[in-house]
């Protein structure tokens, strides 16, 4: 199969020009959603109904109510045996499919055969009142019922019908005539909704020391260590170096803890009496509800806890109190860390725990999330694509969701989201999934919503109070390749409210006080960032409706620490990007000293002089240079947000195997064969790297050994240079050594030679360790 060329528009952004606000002249805009298009919908709130009639031979009525509207069709719920039911449901039609000049409201009876026909409401849509925000909700009526040749009937119902837009409060929890064919325990899953992360805490559990352990083995010296658990996390201490009945360990144990605390801290002391066999000592659990909290590092007061024996008689666990037995630990809520919950280079919060460390907020940025384009079908449906697509956004603590347009590869959301900027160095991401979860039953096969693609916008990219509206392309990486899977098109507005306050915020720390001060291995980070990624995903995917456990981790990027060939390569490329000005500096430099171009030389020549004659205008010499270059870059800087750049990724020049190999598992599930062929190519490289480092090691070694004497000749050479060397600074004056030493670097070729220098031939001929080497 002929792989497509790859063309670079296809991942470009592209800049819109949508009809944010709409709404023809002289219409009441709201300031709330003026970042989407507006999108118009014609509302029935059904309240409730009275004195209703009975229209089973029973002589009961279980009433419900169908809106009907052309095509579409909603009922509300029914009641058995009630004529005064009360619903006080919302039904929203999208003006642009609206198909009929009349709008219906029946109320039926339900029977097992045929439901009864009671009675119906009839409006015409032309004089249906239009209602914006924030105009007061209109307020329902009473209507009397009438047969279906318009000759009243007994029975009212409560009813509200206008036309209003997405920034009506009944939008949200509205049943939208686009889910018609949605079953009643899928629409919840289609439903726009805004989640909050849990209040995430570092627990930390400093294990002092344990008194009077009795060990079941008496007649050895126990091999004690603490184990604690925190839900799923499980962290021990090391064994205990004194091996007596009084063990001392002074270790930290940290955990992460989400409120509202719903497992236990429970410590075990353990008896380690052969690989793989422990005895357990004693047990305590602790609540986190009465654990200390701390805002700095000053220290709290320890406590000593009984030790719990359990015994097993019988069969059944029966506890033994030996308050003998008891443990030293000082235990505390740390509220004065930011727990890290995503990627260090995506952040989007760097907030303590602690709500009373929060500095005022900066800003707001407003996200308006408008349409997709081009969306590739899914998954099939009787026998045809489709997608059902819905968006995800993140920033800080909040998260929300818009609804699920059914069946479209167009889908208009037109939704617009707020929050609250505290650091302009952060990311918001935003992505878009294909939801598979419309029908009931497959929530228990395990289906999975698929990932559509990504955004990343950087804030402090953004310039303040511009409105900027991109299209932006939903790039996603498969075994095949990569793939454009559509674009998502989106308004983003950052407001600052302080511009002092912000540029301040550029001089203070990324993190808070207590990474500083009390700072956390990078393999602490590592898993707790891990834990709290887990806790979060766990919770929000038990909301109603769920935020599942895929979404939450695509979004924060859970598995971006994993190996990959390409990413690899990709920041190769990027460390070469970063070097390569110093390279053509280097290149420019040795191009002057060969007087390529003689009146460069000459200039520089002249430059060299002036700096030495006057050394005090060196630095201002430099930062006029690196002025004058950002004025002059001013005028190419980047009109938009930065994007997904394929380019950059490596992502359309991956070899198939290399990508196979990204989206493996861990551990592999590969064949042997095809493991064994990428440990061989991992080796490969890693000797490589193996060599470059052997070599910078060589070169610091060399430098050790001029005065280690361990080469006597070569160390006497460099002592007695050092010594000249001295006694002619000395009596020289610096400016004279600068400018003799300036002109032989810029000395003419006819005065060199292609041999290399002799304080390069004396470094390369000095002992490295590398003869000590096996």
């Amino acid at each position: 199969m002929m792989q497509r060329p790859f063309r670079p528009e296809e991942y470009s952004l592209k800049e819109t020009s949508p009809h944010l606000g709409g709404g023809a002249a002289g219409d009441k805009l709201t300031t709330t959603y003026d970042l989407v298009e507006q999108m118009q919908y014609l509302y029935v709130r059904v309240v409730k109904a009275k004195d209703l009639p009975s229209k089973d031979i029973t002589g009961s009525c279980d009433p419900y109510v169908e809106v009907k509207l052309g095509n579409y069709k909603g009922t509300t719920r029914h009641f058995e045996k009630k004529t005064n039911p009360e619903w006080n449901q919302v039904f929203a039609f999208s003006k642009e499919r609206i198909q009929s000049s009349v709008v219906e409201i029946i109320v039926k009876d339900k029977d097992f055969v045929k439901d009864d026909f009671i009675g119906r409401v009839l409006f015409d849509l032309n004089e249906v009142p239009k209602r914006v925000p924030p105009d007061s909700p209109l307020a329902p009526q009473w209507y009397r019922l009438e047969e279906r040749n318009g000759h009243k009937v007994k029975g009212e119902l409560m009813l509200a019908v206008w036309m209003g837009t997405q920034a009506d409060e009944a939008f949200p929890e509205a049943w939208h005539s686009d889910a018609a064919s949605i079953p009643g325990d899928g629409l919840a899953s289609i439903r726009s909704k805004v989640y909050l992360t849990p209040k995430l805490w570092y627990l930390r559990v400093n294990v002092i020391e344990a008194q009077d352990l009795i060990p079941n083995d008496r007649t050895r010296f126990p091999d004690v260590y603490v184990k604690a658990m925190l839900g799923n996390q499980a962290l021990r201490t090391r064994v205990s170096p004194s091996r007596t009945l009084n063990p001392m360990w002074n270790e930290d144990l940290m955990f992460v803890a989400a409120e509202p605390f719903e497992e236990h801290l429970i410590l075990s002391v353990e008896d380690r009496i052969a690989p793989g066999k422990d005895d357990v000592l004693g047990r305590t659990i602790i609540s986190l509800q009465h654990v200390p909290r701390r805002l700095d590092h000053k220290l709290l007061n320890s406590q000593w806890y009984n030790l719990e024996k359990h015994v097993i008689v019988d069969g059944e666990q029966k506890k033994e109190t030996k308050f003998s037995s008891r443990i030293h630990l000082r235990i505390c809520l740390e509220g004065g860390y930011h727990v890290l919950d995503e990627s260090t280079h995506y952040s989007s919060d760097l907030r303590p725990t602690a709500k009373q460390l929060w500095k005022h907020s900066i800003g707001i940025l407003e996200l308006g999330i408008l349409t997709a384009q081009g969306l590739l079908p899914m998954k099939t449906k009787d026998g045809r694509g489709t997608t059902d697509a819905y968006c995800v956004a993140k920033y800080g603590q909040k998260w929300v969701r818009t609804r699920t347009i059914i069946d479209s590869f167009t889908p208009k959301w037109n939704e617009q989201y707020t929050w609250e900027v505290y650091d302009p160095c952060t990311v918001i991401t935003i992505g878009v999934f294909d939801n598979c979860h419309l029908n009931g039953g497959e929530k228990a096969n395990g289906a999975r919503d698929t990932r559509i693609g990504k955004v990343r916008i950087r804030l402090s990219t953004l310039e303040t109070d511009r409105v900027y509206t991109h299209a932006y392309p939903l790039i996603v990486l498969t075994p095949a390749g990569v793939k454009k899977m559509g674009e998502v098109q989106l308004a983003v507005r950052f407001t600052c409210s302080s511009l002092l306050n912000m540029m301040h915020l550029y001089s203070q720390p990324l993190l808070p006080k207590m990474h500083y001060v009390h700072p956390l291995s990078v393999m602490q980070v590592d898993n707790l960032r891990r834990q709290a990624t887990n806790i979060v995903s766990t919770r929000l995917s038990r909301a109603e409706p769920p935020l599942r456990k895929e979404i939450v981790e695509y979004m924060l990027d859970v598995d971006s620490h994993m190996w990959s060939m390409r990413k690899s390569k990709a920041n190769f490329f990027r460390i070469m990007g970063v070097l390569s000005p110093l390279i053509a500096v280097a290149k420019w430099f040795d191009q002057i000293c060969h007087w390529r171009n003689p009146l460069t030389t000459i200039l520089i020549h002249i430059l060299f002089v002036i700096l030495v004659l006057y050394p005090e205008l060196i630095l201002p010499t430099i930062f006029l240079y690196l002025f004058l270059i950002g004025v002059w870059y001013y005028r190419w800087r980047p009109r938009q947000p930065p994007h997904m750049d394929t380019r950059l990724s490596h992502a359309e020049s991956a070899h198939p195997d290399e990508l196979d190999e990204e989206f493996d598992t861990f551990p592999t599930s590969r064949p042997p064969d095809i493991v064994r062929m990428r440990y061989d190519r991992l080796r490969s490289v890693a000797g490589r790297i193996q060599t470059v480092v052997g070599d910078l090691a060589t070169q610091g070694e060399r430098l050790q050994s001029l005065l280690s004497w361990r080469d006597p000749r070569a160390t006497a050479l460099f002592v007695t240079f050092c010594f000249v060397a001295a006694i002619v600074l000395y009596v020289t004056p610096f400016r004279v050594v600068v400018f003799l030493a300036g002109l032989y670097t810029l000395r003419h070729p006819r005065f060199r030679h292609k041999m290399p220098s002799v304080p390069l031939n004396f470094f390369r001929r000095l002992p490295a360790r590398t003869d000590s080497m096996l």
